[in-house]
């Protein structure tokens, strides 16, 4: 019976932030497949060391996770090759726009912040997605990335810059 209520823990805890887990790990590796098998491995990670999870966050304890399992997933890519880039227009969910010329734009400005985003060094990249795709806290990013909060702070910052830059003179090249 306890092992049947450690699994209705470990599901009630964690499966909440599957998508979570996944948006990160799809921002990380920049392949669909691979964000699938780097969400399954941290899911089996988190799985066999649920022990020590001793109810704090389970969503930043899993993020941190996925943030670990993609780094190694990566290095291991590496050595094989180099990571295919998640392309919206293949991969993504269209949205459904009457107007043609409208859906034209909306697709240009998803694709040019998609590459804007994509083009961010990993580390910058990273406490993108975490803050403004998954809405967590400073606090949490620096939990999950084990890096004081003063370092989130300025990877935001410059992050935000060099897309503000980067999406400048993609609209300005538009105009």
């Amino acid at each position: 019976m306890q092992e049947a209520d450690e699994r209705a823990r470990f599901e009630q805890t964690l499966l909440p932030h599957l998508g979570a887990a996944y948006n990160l790990a799809r921002w990380l590796t920049r392949d669909d497949h691979d964000a699938e098998d780097v969400v399954q491995e941290a899911f089996l990670r988190a799985l066999k060391f649920f022990g020590s999870f001793h109810g704090e966050d389970g969503r930043v304890w899993l993020l941190a996770i996925v943030r670990n399992a993609s780094y190694t997933w990566l290095e291991r890519k590496r050595a094989r090759g180099p990571a295919t880039a998640f392309d919206e227009q293949i991969h993504g969910a269209e949205a459904d726009a009457p107007n043609p010329e409208k859906l034209l734009l909306r697709k240009e400005d998803k694709q040019s912040v998609q590459q804007a985003v994509e083009e961010l060094p990993m580390e910058l990249r990273e406490v993108v997605v975490l803050r403004e795709l998954e809405g967590l806290s400073y606090k949490e990013i620096a939990a999950i990335a084990n890096i004081p909060l003063g370092t989130v702070m300025s990877r935001l910052a410059r992050a935000r810059e060099r897309l503000h830059v980067s999406l400048a003179e993609y609209w300005n090249r538009g105009s």
